[in-house]
């Protein structure tokens, strides 16, 4: 078994297309996850961590890139399809940009909400109220 074989490794988001490109020639063709931490105290403020798994002996290696937040972390859709839909809802949820998505827009949450709910600096009573009201005429209830 070669070096990507098990186990979890960081790459720069620089790095993260040939590092999953390499991971792909090893036989990880199987995208199980996109997630993300959010440590609002460092300066690489967010950990993402993907998740491949080669199918055939199904073991699962781990992927994990640092980012401030500030600059877009580079899309995997050229290598996993897949990934459209999770990189959509790192953007949903957490505000990441992911540089050469097709189609970087909210999944989860309407367009217009501000906001990015699984930031840790978005308290639960943050909700936001005035999308609330505009669109659907109540309270939030915060």
């Amino acid at each position: 078994m070669s070096e990507f074989s098990a186990g979890q490794i960081e790459v720069s988001p620089e790095a993260l297309g040939a590092h999953l490109g390499a991971q792909i020639q090893d036989g990880f063709d199987f995208l199980v996850d996109i997630t993300a931490v959010d440590y609002p105290q460092r300066p690489t403020r967010f950990e993402l961590i993907y998740r491949l798994r080669r199918l055939g002996d199904n073991v699962e290696a781990v992927t994990k890139v640092m980012a401030s937040g500030d600059s877009p972390v580079p899309s995997i859709t050229g290598l996993f399809s897949g990934a459209d839909w999770l990189e959509r809802e790192l953007y949903d949820m957490f505000g990441l940009v992911f540089e050469g998505h097709p189609d970087m827009k909210r999944i989860l949450l309407p367009d217009g909400w501000e906001g990015f709910p699984l930031r840790r600096d978005y308290g639960l009573t943050q909700m936001d109220n005035a999308w609330v009201q505009a669109n659907l005429g109540i309270e939030s209830g915060q």
